[in-house]
């Protein structure tokens, strides 16, 4: 393993660009591959057993083509599988775990709302992040069945998705959460309509931007830095259909990219 071997980042989905936005505008100077498993989403509605099946099958396929340090961006993901996921491979290793400590560091009200998926939320790993760092709030976990979807089929501004994120908050906001928690990677996409719907005094957290830093430090730690002139490449593979995937991933992106079959 050197210091020029590229970054794995993956996801069940597009969700985890939000991620690779922020490594690629850290780390500017590293080549990237990202894999949205997107024949197997959503993760949140399956059994651990499955999702730590698919973890330990997209990271292999990562490592197969030289990966330097894997970030699973998936929180589900992170919660069902990043164990074993480590076990399996020595080198540095990032998953994405639900803001609380901050929420509970910035709340006024000292009601924190977070938004996730089933599987996230029903997973020790985030009853113990809970137990962990919410303190004296009170933590209110709402399962966002649906939202993964909206932002896969490029629906994230639509009046159904305004409809679905109403009804997920309403309960949270008049129980006085100021803070809101998005517990998943696809939800920053859907920032912009939970913003109006929460309004100026509620904040939003997602995790995006420390887990980057996270991994700046690990692989700097490791002396894995990339030590290069040029600008990093990104390339994106997909296990769902191409001609599907690749115009969402477009949007996402915000510029055209050369998408490739995942193949395990």
């Amino acid at each position: 393993m050197t210091s020029e071997a590229p970054i794995g980042v993956f996801d069940s989905g597009v969700g985890g660009l939000s991620v690779l936005r922020h490594i690629q505008a850290l780390l500017p100077h590293e080549d990237l591959i990202y894999v949205a498993d997107s024949a197997h989403l959503p993760y949140g509605g399956k059994s651990p057993e499955f999702v730590r099946a698919r973890v330990l099958s997209v990271a292999d396929t990562l490592v197969a083509r030289g990966a330097k340090a894997l970030v699973v961006a998936c929180n589900t993901a992170t919660a069902l599988g990043i164990d074993e996921l480590r076990a399996r491979h020595e080198l540095p290793v990032v998953g994405m775990e639900p803001g609380v400590k901050p929420a509970a560091e910035c709340t006024e009200s000292g009601v924190i709302g977070v938004l996730a998926t089933s599987g996230t939320l029903a997973s020790r790993r985030f009853q113990n992040l809970m137990h962990k760092h919410a303190g004296s709030a009170k933590v209110m976990a709402q399962p966002c069945p649906g939202w993964v979807e909206l932002v896969e089929s490029g629906a994230w501004s639509s009046p159904l998705a305004r409809e679905k994120l109403r009804h997920a908050l309403h309960p949270l906001l008049h129980a006085g959460a100021d803070v809101l928690v998005l517990g998943c990677t696809h939800y920053p996409f859907l920032r912009t309509t939970l913003s109006e719907i929460a309004g100026a005094g509620v904040t939003i957290l997602d995790t995006g931007e420390a887990v980057a830093r996270e991994l700046k430090r690990r692989i700097g730690q490791n002396g894995l830095l990339a030590n290069r002139d040029r600008a990093g490449v990104v390339d994106f593979f997909t296990s769902g259909a191409i001609d599907a995937v690749r115009p969402v991933m477009e949007r996402l992106w915000g510029a055209p990219i050369a998408l490739q079959a995942l193949t395990d």
